[in-house]
């Protein structure tokens, strides 16, 4: 993969900025005039950067923000109120399944880690977005609601399935049923955020680790991104048949070779063009 720090492409809807370096591959949700809600067109390019990145050799880890002083305040909201002419019911239930569950979907199936760096707010489907990543780097004053039911909704992007396994059964059902606010620190206390950086560090911060995830063997970290996330799903027999499979296949690869080699001779290991 490429590192030499320029940037290496970029694409995008002008709501939606792409772009790699170093490795990273960096989404910007750009409508801050909107908190960064997100359309149609916004989450139909989401999807589409996710799987491309995923063949994408120059791209060893992703990283997902928001302009201005919010990461996403959800999905836009017009039309939707009540007793406005607007969608009809199967059109309200496409344009999640057909639209933005498409980003759940080829995040599930991207095995390169993502993490969302969370410059402020982060509510309903927005807070939903950064709980689908592996990860969450959150700024000081990050504040993040699931929301929905304040406005008599339910959780509509995955909520009611990703927040349980970060922070238990019993808080996930006090933080959706009440769309209370939690803080940056309030978060990392309850395994909602891996990181807490102080607003103007964040990015630097962010970039910083996923160039170190970026710049290590890259077939074995998506090995790895996969199993941990089959295991969750199977019982400990299935886990260990499979990681045994997985270390017999590392263990001839080159990629394990050099990280050895460069362990024994206390060197930074290379693995460019693996």
């Amino acid at each position: 993969m490429p590192r030499d720090g320029t940037a290496e492409g970029g694409r995008g809807v002008a709501d939606l900025e792409y772009a790699v370096e170093n490795g990273v591959g960096t989404i910007l949700l750009n409508r801050p005039h909107r908190k960064n809600a997100f359309t149609t067109e916004m989450v139909d390019e989401w999807a589409e950067v996710l799987r491309g990145a995923r063949t994408d050799d120059r791209v060893g880890a992703i990283v997902v923000t928001g302009a201005g002083d919010a990461f996403c305040s959800g999905g836009e909201l017009e039309g939707l109120a009540p007793g406005e002419e607007g969608p009809t019911t199967y059109e309200r239930k496409a344009f999640l399944t057909d639209h933005v569950h498409r980003v759940a979907y080829a995040l599930e199936d991207l095995d390169k880690p993502v993490i969302a760096a969370v410059n402020g707010v982060a509510v309903g489907a927005g807070m939903d977005m950064a709980l689908m990543c592996d990860m969450r780097f959150v700024a000081r004053s990050a504040r993040m609601s699931e929301g929905y039911i304040k406005v008599g909704l339910v959780p509509g992007d995955g909520g009611a399935y990703w927040l349980p396994r970060l922070v238990g059964t019993a808080k996930a059902m006090e933080l959706l049923l009440t769309g209370d606010f939690v803080d940056a620190e309030e978060a990392h206390r309850i395994g909602l955020a891996n990181r807490v950086f102080d607003d103007a560090d964040l990015m630097r911060e962010t970039r910083s680790f996923a160039e170190k995830l970026a710049a290590g063997p890259p077939r074995i970290t998506r090995m790895i991104k996969r199993a941990v996330y089959q295991s969750a799903r199977s019982d400990l027999r299935t886990s260990l048949d499979l990681i045994s499979s997985h270390m017999a296949v590392v263990q001839s690869m080159e990629e394990h070779t050099e990280a050895f080699n460069a362990f024994r001779e206390k060197r930074p290991p290379n693995f460019e063009g693996r």
